[in-house]
């Protein structure tokens, strides 16, 4: 209801008649003791409390979710959980030897990702409904710790034949003279914030043909040939794209750094041991199942 802002487009959306969709309403405005909406012959608006009402409402169905969660890993035997939030699309290699190593050392506890932006990992942990997240961001406000999870080099993502392969290292000010196509700022807030960094370094204004909502559809744009992009080497490799080279910066040995977020209260056993194994990963330079594509003949094979 609170999305279509219609009684009648809800009711329709929810299979139900729309009777007993107001009334289900007015009961509820009942029990808070405060409407959440205003109605008029015209429209349908939410009040205050009904916005403030609206921004709990996904915490309460991630809250439930856990909940089916615990009960399920706990009849299949696990004794714990760690509920593991990830946003600005973290790259699956170094994910994959942790998760791997997680199975390994720690059998009986079962892990629960949830994929999410970074303003509601933050919610979520503060809330605790999240024990650890990952992100790009080292920006995470008071009461939640942040540490150098690893790092990926920084490649200029660039369709075969394409003129700037005439380099070797791409200089930055030749980069900008071309399109670039960059991921969502909101679902990829981290990984955004590290390419402004880089760009703000050149008096040059970025030309943006396209921002996507995820790393595949943004190797197929580069593909096609219709911008460039600037990624983790990783990226280029995991999503294998056709006919995309990666090449360093000229003059930047740039990094994307991903972090390692929980609250700032004393860990459980289960995050603890988590936390070791990700600053272990961070020291061994070998990550297991990483191969580069055919055109990638200056990016690293192993990250």
């Amino acid at each position: 209801m609170a999305e279509e802002l219609h009684f009648g487009r809800a009711a329709e959306r929810l299979h139900v008649d729309q009777s007993p969709l107001s009334r289900t309403i007015k009961e509820l405005e009942e029990d808070l003791g405060t409407p959440l909406f205003v109605r008029t012959t015209r429209s349908t608006r939410l009040t205050r409390a009904g916005r403030l009402f609206l921004d709990h409402i996904p915490r309460v169905f991630v809250a439930l979710e856990q909940a089916r969660s615990s009960v399920r890993a706990a009849a299949a035997g696990y004794d714990g959980q760690l509920r593991i939030a990830l946003s600005d699309g973290i790259t699956p290699p170094r994910l994959s030897s942790l998760m791997a190593l997680c199975r390994q050392e720690d059998p009986e506890i079962a892990i629960r990702f949830s994929e999410v932006p970074l303003a509601q990992q933050i919610r979520g942990l503060h809330d605790d409904l999240y024990d650890v997240g990952f992100a790009q961001s080292d920006h995470a406000g008071d009461g939640i710790l942040v540490e150098p999870a690893w790092t990926d080099p920084l490649r200029v993502a660039i369709p075969a034949r394409h003129p700037l392969l005439a380099h070797a290292r791409i200089p930055l000010d030749e980069l900008l003279r071309y399109p670039l196509v960059m991921c969502d700022a909101y679902l990829f807030e981290g990984y955004h914030r590290q390419i402004e960094r880089l760009l703000r370094s050149v008096h040059a204004e970025p030309l943006i043909a396209e921002r996507v909502s995820s790393f595949d559809l943004m190797m197929a744009i580069v593909s096609a040939g219709f911008a460039l992009a600037l990624v983790g080497a990783s990226h280029i490799v995991g999503t294998r794209a056709p006919d995309v080279v990666g090449r360093p910066l000229a003059s930047h040995d740039a990094m994307l750094t991903t972090y390692v977020l929980r609250r700032d209260t004393d860990p459980t056993d289960a995050v603890s041991r988590f936390i070791e194994r990700v600053a272990a990963l961070e020291t061994d330079p070998v990550t297991p199942g990483m191969t580069a594509s055919p055109h990638e003949d200056d990016q690293e094979a192993s990250l």
